[in-house]
């Protein structure tokens, strides 16, 4: 795809910017139709309520990993550069900011980005939780935070086990990424199936999926065309918010990709919901909402996490997640632990059906 027309146009930082916005948007828009949610996803194991949530999750990553390995067996996308294989990826960063992040994302009822979409569909609690997120993001990014981080960080990383990359490890070839890629297709139809899953919801999760993987073709084609370099990367929304913030102090910042990704994405949502009749404004004074401190904590563990982790189950989940990076899927397998404990530990005397009732009510219909 040729984009020199339109950075002769806008310029290079515009061109990001639309494109961020394209794929945002996309994922906006998915992401709403779907009800796609990482925790909701996490507590259909745990509290044995069901499959959906997770059929759509596991399309959606299928969809994420089968994409970048077949566009990188046919080199339409060359991940070599990027930072996930350039230089040592943090393993004790993965773990221990996984693990914060998703604590946080159960104390406030979803991730980074499931509170961008439901916001943008009209739940002010997620509005407040993104904000706290992007502040303590900031710090955590750039901020008073960064020996913390820095020093959580450096404990491990993937240089101690010789690279980043699982098909190294596992001695396979770009054939093996395909056939990983493969094999999670076929066993998230299988779970769509036994789940019973409707089909819009199922296709909506391979939307998300999707949109990573355009946003990787997207990025990579791009860096090929700009006269400033670089790097190709895919949709994360923790380090968006932390930039974003960024802008408000730093007189020197510019928008680009990660400010389209945010504001195509709340566009996309916010269309979805109204389309679709699912705008509705939620607030703190709803029966049966947790307190604002909950959420308050949630929202500062993930946005510390999050930047630890160095992304949100998006950024790191899905984005890292595709390409098979170690760092990225052990951070994953961390957020759904800590997820998972927090459940357990935390909520543990809450009842499943009442906790249905509450997500049903921030999420369109199955």
């Amino acid at each position: 795809m040729d984009f020199v027309p339109l950075i002769d146009l806008v310029g290079e930082n515009a061109t990001a910017l639309i494109g961020g916005a394209v794929v945002g948007g996309l994922f906006g828009i998915f992401a709403q139709r779907s009800a796609f949610c990482t925790r909701s996803a996490v507590l259909d194991l745990t509290r044995r309520r069901g499959l959906s949530a997770l059929a759509v999750w596991a399309g959606g990553f299928a969809v994420a990993v089968l994409g970048i390995q077949l566009l990188l067996n046919y080199g339409y996308v060359d991940v070599r550069e990027t930072r996930f294989f350039s230089t040592a990826q943090s393993l004790s960063g993965a773990i221990i900011g996984g693990l914060v992040f998703g604590l946080g994302m159960v104390l406030s009822r979803g991730c980074v980005s499931r509170m961008i979409v439901l916001a943008a569909s009209g739940n002010l609690r997620a509005l407040y939780t993104s904000v706290i997120v992007a502040i303590v993001g900031l710090a955590t990014y750039s901020g008073v935070l960064v020996p913390l981080r820095d020093a959580a960080g450096g404990l491990w990383s993937t240089a101690a086990i010789g690279g980043n990359d699982l098909l190294v490890h596992a001695g396979l070839g770009q054939e093996g990424g395909i056939a990983i890629g493969a094999i999670l297709a076929v066993s998230a139809l299988a779970l769509a199936l036994v789940s019973k899953v409707s089909v819009w919801r199922f296709i909506g999760g391979i939307g998300v999926g999707a949109s990573v993987v355009a946003g990787w073709y997207f990025t990579y084609t791009l860096s090929l065309q700009v006269f400033e370099p670089i790097q190709a990367e895919s949709l994360s929304y923790i380090r968006p918010l932390a930039t974003t913030g960024a802008l408000a102090t730093d007189p020197d910042s510019f928008f680009g990709l990660d400010q389209g990704v945010l504001i195509g994405t709340l566009i996309g949502a916010f269309l979805a919901a109204i389309l679709f009749g699912n705008f509705r404004i939620a607030t703190f004074t709803e029966p049966g909402t947790p307190s604002v401190l909950r959420y308050t904590i949630g929202a500062v563990l993930m946005g510390f996490g999050g930047i630890l982790a160095v992304g949100c189950t998006i950024g790191a989940g899905f984005t890292g997640g595709a390409v098979l990076a170690v760092s990225s899927l052990v951070g994953l397998a961390a957020m759904v632990v800590g997820a998972a404990l927090a459940d357990r530990f935390i909520d543990r005397e809450r009842a499943p059906a009442a906790d249905t009732l509450h997500d049903a009510s921030l999420s369109p219909a199955e």
